[in-house]
């Protein structure tokens, strides 16, 4: 660590006048009291150590690669020692995007708390709420009330989340390999899917779709046709990154064999999803630990054992052919009925429906608790403004996200706010294998390593 002492960090966090630090803190982490209660402020590190190649490698060179370099996929910053064009040490660097929502759910309802983890990783908004509100529903003891329909179209729903995340890896991938048309075609096929989320939930983004207790919304009139031809569309399109990217000399150059990290590295860093089935290994939550009733489902978990770029780009495109199945399988599976819990206390909202000007209260509910039951009113009133009580507990919910293990560890002292919000978010995760992967490799195939991790910066920095 850096020579910094208390007095220094002092003077910088409060301008020399030295009284707004509480006690003995860390100095890393300065401390002052507010009406709001305490707030910490962090600074310091040990960057003046990686700043400068270690002493006796004089001739090496530490460059940056970001924040805002395009394939860093967002606002990650990696520092590099190079040896010529050889990695010889490679870090992370994150932060740039810190939203806060973590503990901004301690401050809202447990139906709140759905449009926040909506927006950690925005590429894949509606696994965040899938294993958000799975850990909310295992506090509740409600998993088994959940109405069949509801299940089927949260399976949906993730699916569909899962095939719009893997578009955007290979895409983008494939553009910072220097491949614009698999970007272009990527986007188009994820353009179809984006249709159909916002056909479910009223919007392409941010979606709030899945509450705790159900959906928000049942699949609109004719939205199940659609859904298959959709099905249909992408089995005839995926064909084509096959014949795009593994005929293409250069996209195979720079992805096989490179960014190695073979099964051991994986399970010693925590490494999920289709970095680990890309080491062999077929696990996949789905499978081992089913949730929403995925148990029913007749899939394949694709693997490869090339542990390098090139199967991680074979593994996710397999996967989305598998998705494409479990859809039809769901929509083969649909049956009439509600799409949230009965029970009154926790289902809000679960009359809504959307219509030629969007998303809203369908008119038979409006027309119920504002002119028909006062007693409808008040409850609505106080569900809206107060929310439900969850039971005290802790609970950690694990869901098989499109870049790994997705899981939410979530504490409740019994009120109508969480006590305490954690998300096992994947590219976090995920992102500890940069090291591993590049280091001894060429600067190059750095940016090859980074897009088959495929991070969303927003899911790490929540």
């Amino acid at each position: 660590m850096s020579d910094v002492t208390y007095e220094s960090v002092e003077d910088e966090l409060t301008g020399g006048a030295g009284d707004t630090l509480g006690g003995d803190e860390d100095i890393y982490a300065g401390a002052y009291d507010t009406t709001e209660g305490r707030v910490f402020t962090v600074v310091g590190g040990d960057w003046d150590q990686v700043v400068a190649p270690a002493e006796g490698h004089k001739e090496r060179v530490v460059v940056n690669m970001g924040p805002q370099h395009p394939s860093t996929h967002g606002v990650l910053r990696l520092i590099l020692e190079l040896d010529g064009e050889t990695v010889t040490d490679a870090r992370c660097a994150i932060g740039y995007l810190h939203t806060g929502i973590e503990k901004n759910l301690e401050f809202r309802t447990w139906t709140q708390g759905v449009t926040f983890v909506t927006r950690m990783d925005y590429v894949n908004s509606l696994s965040n709420e899938g294993a958000y509100v799975l850990g909310v529903e295992k506090l509740l003891g409600i998993t088994d009330q959940i109405p069949v329909r509801a299940n089927l179209i949260r399976v949906i729903a993730l699916e569909l989340a899962r095939l719009s995340s893997h578009l955007v890896a290979i895409g983008t991938a494939g553009m910072e390999l220097g491949h614009t048309t698999a970007m272009t075609n990527a986007f188009r096929e994820r353009e179809e899917v984006l249709e159909m989320i916002e056909m479910l939930s009223g919007l392409r983004f941010n979606n709030a779709y899945l509450r705790p207790g159900g959906v928000v919304a049942d699949i609109p009139a004719g939205g199940e046709a659609k859904l298959r031809d959709l099905g249909t569309y992408l089995r005839r399109k995926l064909v084509g990154f096959h014949d795009l990217l593994e005929g293409n000399g250069v996209f195979m150059a720079r992805c096989v064999g490179i960014g190695y990290l073979d099964l051991t590295g994986c399970l010693a860093l925590g490494v999920t999803g289709p970095i680990l089935r890309s080491a062999g290994m077929p696990w996949d939550l789905r499978k081992a630990q089913p949730y929403f009733g995925y148990e029913k489902f007749d899939f394949d978990v694709p693997t490869v054992d090339t542990c390098d770029v090139y199967g991680r780009f074979l593994v996710r495109v397999q996967e989305m052919y598998e998705s494409v199945k479990i859809i039809d399988q769901a929509l083969d599976l649909l049956e009439p009925g509600p799409v949230m819990v009965e029970d009154k206390k926790i289902a809000w909202p679960a009359q809504l429906s959307i219509g030629s000007d969007g998303q809203g209260n369908s008119a038979d509910h409006i027309r119920h608790i504002m002119g028909e039951s006062m007693e409808a009113l008040i409850h609505h009133f106080k569900l809206v403004t107060e929310g439900f009580w969850v039971p005290a507990g802790r609970v950690y919910a694990p869901t098989e996200g499109p870049k790994g293990e997705l899981g939410a560890v979530i504490v409740s002292d019994g009120g109508t706010r969480p006590y305490r919000v954690h998300m096992r978010d994947p590219s976090f995760t995920n992102l500890q294998s940069v090291a591993a992967m590049c280091v001894g490799g060429q600067v190059g195939d750095v940016v090859a390593s980074v897009a088959s991790i495929d991070p969303v910066m927003g899911g790490v920095d929540r």
